[in-house]
């Protein structure tokens, strides 16, 4: 089995990291202290320079190459965390980095990637065939390959969340945090185990993209492809390195739906104010979707990343409320008569929903002579006022067909 990174290495990063990161704060969460029962602080690495706590090994691992091995210049892979950390670290180090990222990569990542004076290469349409170019790249021109994971350097670097855990919070009893390739994980378990080995670290990936499952299931790595939101943490293959600290220090590993993922977004943003992306939202979504249950508390979740396209985010917000029964798509078929649509939308009224869109068919040859189609989008108060509302329609003789 590899060798396990240990506390040692860990503080030593703290130290080597002292001026470049953040000390990120930790914030108290209401509505997900009321699920747990218990106190929940939210560990904000979406405050972290550049957006992720992906600085933290990136800059360690490039800190401790030679100066020969820095002036060949530095690549690395990723699908936007990665890449700006390791672009952030060359750049304070005084190294040429080279990045390549999978063909659709946020535009936003690539474009504050390339803020940070990297070279932004796309290739393939996933991190592990990024990763595939990069090595090649590394092999064609000495450049030093800075993994996103399977390094102890790495490992450690990330471990200094562990640490400011357990600073900020220190009789925590649980640790929660997404999984990808495994770093921030192992990482975090090398401190928190270290300062207790009864405090439970788990880990959360998403159901569409779940290797880590089936690794430990299997008990070596195992390659599982797959599509989430999450495209942070939708990483084909653990690390072996990662494996081992995965195997030998982590207490669960759950999944979470894309649904649940959207529903925490939108409950760290409207009721937490931080702005948190997919990959990054799965500890809470474990919690929120019942994947995490019966924890002993204080328990510290780790809001990895708040690197998200504006643009992904506003669909994101509408499949947020929409999973979490606030906002209605459906169909409604009734009788083409004058003042039909005006009776439909003041029942809809009458109920407290607000009608947001509206797109009346007559002409579409399904329909049946004398009938019209009216496609309806609209907000609600929750679950229960969505019931309500279409009970009452029903009741009232519509024809509903509906996506929630």
């Amino acid at each position: 089995m590899s060798s396990l990174v240990t506390i040692e290495a860990v503080e030593a990063a703290r130290k080597a990291l002292a001026d470049v990161v953040r000390v990120t704060p930790m914030e108290p969460s209401r509505p997900l202290s009321a699920i747990a029962r218990g106190p929940v602080w939210l560990k904000c690495e979406n405050l972290q320079r550049a957006g992720s706590f992906k600085v933290r090994g990136a800059y360690l691992r490039i800190s401790r190459l030679t100066p020969a091995e820095r002036e060949r210049g530095v690549v690395a892979a990723s699908a936007g965390n990665h890449a700006q950390g390791v672009a952030l670290a060359a750049s304070l180090l005084g190294t040429q980095a080279t990045v390549f990222m999978p063909v659709g990569a946020p535009l936003p990542k690539a474009t504050a990637t390339r803020a940070y004076g990297a070279t932004v290469q796309f290739a393939g349409d996933s991190v592990d065939e990024s990763l595939l170019a990069a090595q090649e790249f590394a092999e064609r021109t000495g450049a030093v390959l800075i993994h996103p994971f399977d390094h102890e350097d790495v490992i450690a670097g990330q471990g200094t969340v562990g640490l400011e855990i357990l600073e900020q919070c220190p009789d925590v009893r649980t640790i929660i945090t997404g999984v990808g390739g495994g770093g921030l994980i192992s990482g975090i378990a090398v401190a928190a185990k270290a300062a207790n080995p009864a405090i439970k670290v788990i880990g959360v990936q998403a159901e569409g993209a779940a290797a880590v499952p089936a690794s430990l299931r299997a008990g070596a790595p195992q390659r599982v492809p797959g599509r989430t939101i999450a495209d942070g943490i939708a990483v084909g293959r653990p690390g072996d390195l990662t494996f081992a600290h995965l195997q030998a220090l982590i207490d669960d590993v759950v999944t979470v739906s894309d649904e649940d993922i959207t529903r925490a977004m939108v409950l760290l943003l409207e009721r937490g104010k931080l702005v948190v992306e997919a990959a990054g939202a799965v500890g809470v979504a474990a919690l929120l979707s019942g994947a995490v249950t019966d924890i002993p508390t204080p328990a510290v979740v780790v809001l990895s990343g708040g690197n998200i396209d504006p643009l992904l985010m506003v669909r994101v917000i509408e499949r947020g409320l929409v999973a979490a029964g606030r906002y209605l798509r459906f169909t409604v078929r009734c009788p083409d008569r004058p003042g039909q649509l005006a009776a439909l939308l003041a029942l809809i009224a009458r109920e407290g929903a607000n009608v947001d869109d509206v797109v009346h068919r007559r002409h579409d040859p399904r329909l049946r002579l004398g009938e019209v189609e009216v496609d309806l989008s609209v907000e609600t108060r929750g679950a229960e006022h969505s019931d309500v509302l279409i009970t009452t329609l029903r009741d009232a003789g519509y024809e509903i067909a509906f996506d929630r």
